[in-house]
Parts: C-alpha cells; structure tokens; sequence
C-alpha cells in the first residue's frame, strides 16, 4: 500500500458547492497499486473485502485485499476481461475480449458463458456489464477487442454494428435493447432503476464521433428502454466506466481523473489523476471508497458519497 500523503498530480477541482460536500476534509488520493498496461472493470466483494480488476493487454485479473493491502493475480489467461460486476449473489461476472463472451465464476470457480451470441451472430466483444435488481444483466458489445489483438484478436463483426443487450435472468435469452450507438461503453443504473445510463465513447476512432452520456427511461415492463436524452457530454477525453451513489450523482471517467456529475447532468467536481481513468467502483465497508483503474495504477480514495 502507498503511504499516506500527495501523489503528484492529483487533487481536487470544485465546480459546484455539492462538490465540496462529497470530500471527506483531510482526504487525498492514493495510488493504491501500479504495474498494468490497461487497468479496467474494478468490482468490489463486500463479503472478503476484495476488489478484482482487469489487466486487459496482459491478459490477467488482478485482486487487491484491503484488510492487508496486498495485490496478487487473480486469474491468468482472462481472455483479454473487461468490465466485470458482482451479482446478486455474489458470483463474478465479467466481459471477455478475447473469447467474445459475458461470462459467470460460479462459487466453485466453474465458469458459465451467459452470453456469446446473438440470433446466431458471434458478439463483438462485451465490454461493460451491470446486473438489475430482477437478476437481469445489461452489456455493452462495441467493436475494441476485434480491432487488434492488442486486447483480443482481429475480426470482422459478424453483428454488423455496436449494441446494448439484456440477458434474461429466467431463460438466459439475450435481447438488443439498444441500436444506435456507435461505441456502447460504461453502463448504469439510476438507485431507484427507472433509468438506464450509457456512455459512447465513439470519438476514440472518429474524432467527430460522440463522447457522452445518454439516459434511457425503462419502459414499464422494467426490460425496454424508451427515447434517449443527453445526459452530460465529457469535456477531457471520453466516458469509459461510470458508477452511480445513493444520491443519484455519477462518478465518471475521463482523462483528467473522475468527473462527478449531479443526477441533473451538472458536472459537480473533478477528482484529478495523473493518468487516464477507464472505469471506477465503490467499495470498502461503507462502500465511500472509490477505486479508479486509471492505465497503469490503481488509486483510491474516500468521499462523503456512498455507492449503491
């Protein structure tokens, strides 16, 4: 574990008064750990204090253990993991590059393939994933992991586009929810889960392609969306990996650091890192630490905001 104190770059930047009321005083960031090429998909099992995140190129799983601070390899040959989230039972689920799958590490380490195929087609390759209270699980599926085998391997999309599925937690059907989006990315889900957040992040190969957050209101049925708005447009880089507190307010990914926007779409603060942030996560006993992957480190720190 780093020791306490500044690490060079980082700090805060406040915006909005909201912002200064998510800090907790004294606090500073830490790098928590660093040695990866592409830090990804950060998730927290409250039940062993344990947070398991992707090395996407090096192909690995990383585990950090807070009561000790210790990081080790979590699983070798990851098949280039991406996004990865707890279900409601506690079982990990991850999106894999390089196999083009959603896959689930049952409790005795067994792995079940949830999702690799839509009417037919071969994924692209999954890249976020978050599970509904209902057991439902929602992926994003852009193109990344068959660009290059940089974090997968070269492919033609047998999909023929980037979109946003639902797996059914009854029938395990896999259903399009989404069509319209040119990189799907991080996803999320309001507290009360009347709305679905999902970022595009396709100006990362088209300098004029989109770079922001749309929200989807859920239809009744609780597994359709309807008409999407613009949430919030990303002002340093792109939106990769977001997550939502109790209150509403998205913590985002960027370039600088992690953007915290208000559940109105107002960007509150910034919490700057001196690399470019993929994904976060909420964890820690009362779940007030948030983890940022951010390219070759770990770091964390502690807020006045609570994840769900």
């Amino acid at each position: 574990m780093t020791p306490y104190g500044t690490i060079e770059g980082t700090g805060f930047e406040a915006i909005e008064l909201e912002f200064g009321r998510c800090l907790a005083g004294p606090e500073r960031v830490q790098r928590v750990w660093s040695g990866s090429r592409w830090a990804e998909g950060p998730a927290w099992f409250a039940a062993h204090g344990t947070l398991v995140w992707s090395d996407i190129p090096n192909d690995r799983m990383l585990r950090l253990d807070e009561a000790n601070g210790t990081v080790g390899v979590f699983r070798t040959r990851s098949n280039n993991s991406n996004g990865n989230t707890v279900d409601r039972e506690g079982r990990l689920v991850t999106c894999e590059h390089l196999t083009r799958r959603v896959t689930r590490t049952e409790h005795d380490g067994r792995i079940t393939v949830l999702a690799d195929r839509w009417q037919g087609k071969r994924l692209n390759s999954p890249n976020d994933v978050v599970v509904k209270s209902d057991g439902s699980i929602w992926f994003t599926d852009p193109s990344y992991g068959i660009l290059s085998d940089y974090e997968g391997e070269p492919a033609v999309s047998e999909i023929g586009g980037c979109h946003v599925y639902r797996i059914d937690p009854a029938s395990g059907n896999v259903d399009r929810v989404a069509d319209d989006f040119v990189k799907p990315n991080g996803l999320a889900f309001s507290p009360d889960e009347s709305v679905l957040y999902i970022a595009d992040t396709g100006a990362s190969h088209d300098p004029d392609g989109p770079r922001h957050i749309r929200q989807f209101r859920l239809g009744a049925d609780g597994r359709s969306l309807g008409v999407s708005t613009l949430f919030a447009t990303c002002t340093a880089g792109l939106f990769d990996g977001f997550r939502v507190d109790r209150d509403g307010r998205l913590w985002c990914s960027a370039r600088d650091g992690v953007h915290a926007y208000s559940a109105g779409g107002v960007l509150l603060g910034k919490v700057l890192i001196p690399e470019t942030v993929a994904n976060v996560c909420f964890g820690g006993p009362k779940r007030n630490r948030l983890f940022i992957c951010a390219t070759t480190s770990l770091y964390s720190i502690c807020l006045k905001a609570n994840g769900l």
